[in-house]
């Protein structure tokens, strides 16, 4: 089984136990989704499509994937380019983000429409996020969806995480007309209800769970911090309780470790709902400890 994933790794500058020290390491939503697959499942091929540059910290970032298993086959370097950063700023386990990233290389990653063809035609599965969409400029965005269309006709499954970041776009209309095309391409939809209910005005999980299946979404998960999560799929639609947390440190990736349960779970036809409860346990790992990547025997 392969799954590929694809989008932005940058440079993550996380806060350590001794205030004013940071750790370096190397995360971004869809590689984070990327690297619990392969960290936890080393039954499937967790493969990931960027672009990085060709200086020491890309290729130590080259590295690290490397070395967690993750494939890279379909991660390339671009002369003279660099990969983005971040800073995580910490109060109470809830996090911040100040970014770096502009003019970064993943921000290239579909200008060659060959490339995005050769990386998704072997897969089984591919998995962006709106993230991805965001740093992509519009003849960029078209050639990955014009593959994801392609994919999906033949037969492979799409999963998409909306994950809005506002201040990526030039305004609020482009940012949810684009997230609503990634949407209607994709077969599994991951949002989070906080998001849904400030950016579409969804009045709860099930408006969100309908707008998305409207669309053609075969699976909706819906995310929603520490409440219940609901889902709807061909087989049903419910809601899956979640144990309250009492001593987070940090969420970073939580949401993308979650995804990555059910990502796994679907392309292994689990019922849905055990593939939720592995997703909300390994979340629950991730929150605590710190940064996005925690390995899973805390």
């Amino acid at each position: 089984m392969k799954i590929l994933s694809v989008g932005e790794c940058m440079a993550e500058f996380s806060p350590d136990e001794q205030t004013g020290k940071f750790n370096l390491g190397f995360a971004g939503d869809t590689f984070n989704t990327a690297w619990y697959i392969a960290n936890n499942h080393s039954d499937i091929n967790s493969s990931y499509f960027s672009k990085v540059g060709d200086d020491e910290l890309s290729n130590s970032m080259l590295k690290f994937m490397s070395d967690n298993r993750v494939d890279t086959t379909h991660v390339q370097k671009v002369p003279s380019a660099t990969i983005g950063l971040y800073l995580i700023s910490l109060v109470k386990g809830e996090r911040t983000f100040s970014y770096w990233r502009k003019n970064s290389a993943a921000t290239r990653l579909g200008q060659n429409i060959n490339d995005v063809e050769n990386a998704v035609k072997k897969q089984d599965m591919i998995y962006f996020s709106g993230i991805t969409l965001a740093i992509l400029d519009p003849s960029s965005r078209n050639n990955l969806f014009s593959c994801l269309k392609s994919a999906r006709r033949a037969g492979k499954k799409i999963a998409f995480d909306p994950n809005f970041r506002p201040k990526l776009w030039s305004d609020k209309k482009e940012m949810c007309d684009v997230i609503m095309a990634g949407a209607k391409l994709s077969d599994i939809i991951l949002p989070s209800f906080e998001d849904e209910k400030k950016w579409f005005s969804d009045a709860d999980p099930m408006s969100t769970l309908k707008r998305y299946r409207k669309v053609g979404a075969e699976i909706v998960v819906v995310k929603n911090a520490g409440e219940p999560v609901s889902f709807i799929s061909n087989q049903g639609a419910g809601t899956h309780p979640v144990e309250t947390i009492r001593t987070a440190v940090d969420s970073t990736a939580a949401g993308d470790s979650f995804n990555s349960e059910i990502l796994v779970g679907i392309l292994r036809n689990m019922p849905l709902t055990e593939a939720i409860r592995n997703g909300i346990n390994l979340a629950k790992k991730v929150i605590m400890g710190h940064g996005a990547l925690i390995k899973n025997d805390i």
